[in-house]
């Protein structure tokens, strides 16, 4: 599967931005989906998973209940809408895909396709 991840930019602090991550391919409901970010100078942490159809998600704490990830398989997209952003969130934003396994990892190294990253930026 090929991810392409987009939609980031610009934003006030208290604002909202929505990425989206398109996928290419006809399993792509075979997926389950993460979201990556990475800060300059730190390493690439979880942000939030789905699994393949879409009924189960997981955040990381940081963004609990500011972050909402959902998915369309009959688009092929997942997406990433992000409120009340903070400077914290400033990062690049990947979106990734596991092997097929029985449950949605958090590891970053459990990944084994990527998307090539979208920058968002928090002002204060």
């Amino acid at each position: 599967v090929q991810l392409q991840a987009s939609g980031g930019g610009l934003v006030q602090a208290g604002g909202s931005l929505r990425l989206s991550c398109a996928a290419s391919g006809r399993t792509f409901s075979s997926y389950a989906i993460g979201w990556f970010r990475q800060a300059p100078g730190k390493e690439r942490e979880f942000v939030a998973s789905i699994n393949r159809n879409g009924g189960s998600t997981n955040y990381a704490d940081s963004v609990k209940g500011r972050f909402t990830i959902s998915r369309d398989n009959i688009k092929n997209t997942v997406a990433l809408q992000m409120n009340s952003l903070k400077p914290d969130d400033t990062a690049v934003y990947y979106c990734a895909a596991p092997p097929p396994l029985a449950f949605v990892p958090i590891a970053a190294s459990s990944y084994a396709y990527w998307g090539q990253g979208t920058l968002v930026t928090v002002s204060s």
